[in-house]
């Protein structure tokens, strides 16, 4: 039984990995389409997103049915719960994605505003945070998951660079305010990303340390 159990376990750690490299990827090209102005590559992510929310159900369904049948306690049970939770996380990472890519669809419909500097730094940021803390998450490395949140403030400061910058755009050219709000909603979105990849790093000091640092909290589980 215990043999299922941790192989169960690894199948589900498997396909966390999976959801966040088809999340990674559908950043990637939503970011790289409006970069290279090649509308062409935004046409990859619906199947992507299609495989990220089945590949959520699925994760879903197995952790339910590993609680019900195994009634795991204590590191094993904040580990199912980590992973729950962490599924959650990639599947709302995917949607920030496609936002993403509908932004982008839009912009490719007008002259390119700006060289982009900004936004391929906040890519790289944003899809680094997200790769380690799932990386951080499968060896339960709680000093590599502190180091990746200390890393948000870059994602932040860049979003603030961008968007007072577009606003200088906008405030000298009406014609320019639609492509500014636009760029503006790109970053926000990347911006999210990397809070989404903050969760996972706290999930994993929950799951290793049994300890909740959400809002500045740090309570023995």
């Amino acid at each position: 039984m215990e043999r299922h159990f941790d192989d169960a376990l690894q199948g589900l750690k498997n396909k966390l990995l999976d959801m966040g490299g088809l999340a990674e990827a559908m950043i990637h090209d939503a970011v790289n389409a409006l970069i290279a102005h090649n509308p062409g590559l935004l046409e990859v992510i619906p199947a992507k997103e299609e495989k990220v929310n089945r590949l959520q159900v699925e994760i879903d369904e197995a952790c339910l049915c590993l609680i019900a049948r195994h009634q795991p306690t204590a590191s094993d049970l904040r580990l199912l719960l980590g992973i729950a939770k962490i599924n959650s996380d990639l599947e709302r990472l995917g949607d920030h994605a496609v936002n993403i890519a509908g932004t982008v669809t839009r912009l490719l419909a007008e002259p390119q505003l700006k060289p982009f500097v900004i936004i391929p730094e906040m890519v790289k940021v944003a899809s680094g945070m997200v790769k380690d803390s799932l990386h951080a998450f499968l060896a339960r490395d709680t000093r590599q998951a502190r180091e990746i949140l200390q890393r948000d403030h870059l994602l932040n400061e860049a979003r603030d660079r961008i968007t007072l910058e577009l606003q200088d755009y906008m405030a000298r050219d009406p014609n320019a305010i639609a492509r500014g709000v636009l760029l503006i909603i790109v970053a926000r979105n990347l911006e999210r990303i990397g809070d989404l990849a903050k969760n996972i790093c706290e999930d994993v000091i929950f799951v290793a340390e049994g300890r909740d640092i959400r809002h500045g909290h740090a309570k023995p589980g």
